[in-house]
């Protein structure tokens, strides 16, 4: 039984990366069949096979490598500042009423406001440094982990809560072992949202000021440069950052809750 489980579940593997070979494959004929029919110029739509030439030119001649690892650190830094608060705040919502009353009306106004209005105003405090960027991410990340956190705080069940006060269990107990592990799947569905926003949160930062990164190559890549196919190249390897690192995510949520 375990040989044909593990075979079904390879088969079903195999097939979801063929549908999204598949469905890349039918991205890439679409994108190349409006360029021909409709004749566009380079600088308008570029070409696929272009935009994947400029790609592997841009990566071997150093172009885009640097960019990349300043945002991926940015990335990282706000992701982690981000979620470091949002895990205890969505618990501290879930379980204090006072503490939802005074905190909710200032998170939802805060996500209300788009990141766009507020970007410059957080590089002028913090100058157009590493420091503004992460703290960028950080806010953008924040709701979407902290809600998903009391949301699945909230779902635990109440009569294994009963239970594990019957056993005299001590709060810290109960949330290491009760709490946490059956929130997880409503956490980790805030972390694979929050870990894409802190894509957009660097980028919208080097867009509000910096001197590299790979939002300030697109800044240059459409101005100075007008290099169109480079802005393409560009613009593709934030789309595979942000599919790299959600699957990061997605691969930890499945050694710490299993497959669902």
């Amino acid at each position: 039984m375990t040989s044909i489980a593990m075979g079904s579940r390879r088969t079903a593997v195999g097939s979801s990366w063929l549908a999204a070979l598949i469905a890349i494959a039918a991205f890439v004929l679409g994108w190349k069949v409006l360029v021909v029919v409709a004749e566009y110029p380079v600088f308008v739509l570029t070409p696929p096979e272009v935009v994947a030439a400029r790609f592997v030119s841009g990566w071997s001649d150093g172009t885009i490598g640097p960019h990349t690892a300043r945002t991926l650190v940015e990335i990282g830094l706000g992701f982690a500042v981000g979620a470091g608060l949002a895990l205890p705040t969505g618990y501290a919502l879930a379980r204090l009423p006072l503490a939802e009353r005074l905190l909710s009306p200032y998170l939802v106004a805060a996500q209300a406001t788009p990141i766009l209005a507020i970007a410059p105003l957080l590089a002028l405090w913090f100058g157009p440094g590493l420091t503004a960027k992460v703290v960028i991410c950080a806010v953008i990340v924040f709701f979407p982990i902290a809600i998903s956190t009391m949301v699945g705080i909230r779902a635990v069940d109440a009569r294994l809560l009963e239970l594990a006060r019957s056993f005299r269990a001590t709060r810290w107990q109960v949330v290491r072992t009760l709490e946490i592990p059956a929130a997880l799947p409503a956490i980790f569905g805030g972390l694979r949202v929050g870990v894409t926003l802190a894509v957009v949160g660097a980028i919208v930062g080097e867009w509000a000021g910096a001197d590299q990164g790979l939002g300030l190559l697109v800044n240059v890549a459409r101005g100075s440069l007008f290099d169109i196919p480079l802005l393409f190249a560009t613009l593709l390897t934030i789309a595979l950052l942000g599919v790299v690192l959600y699957g990061l995510v997605v691969l930890v949520e499945r050694a710490l809750v299993g497959r669902r």
